[in-house]
């Protein structure tokens, strides 16, 4: 993910899904140690619901 888009995503996730910053950096953590799909961490480590998970590939689709 670009770095431009990167930032977009995260303040996404701050401001429309009122994602914490604790949960963010859980998130930046594992994807430094397994790299994978962004949204797919977030919903694994349960930070998530489904729909939000739905929302953010829906955010991601018109990004």
């Amino acid at each position: 993910m670009a770095s431009i888009t990167y930032s977009r995503f995260i303040n996404f996730l701050e401001e429309e899904l009122d994602i914490s910053t604790d949960s963010i950096a859980v998130l930046e953590r594992s994807v430094q140690k397994n790299p994978g799909p962004l949204p797919m961490i977030l919903w694994q480590y349960g930070l998530v619901t489904l729909e939000q998970l739905d929302r953010i590939y829906d955010w991601l689709e018109t990004v």
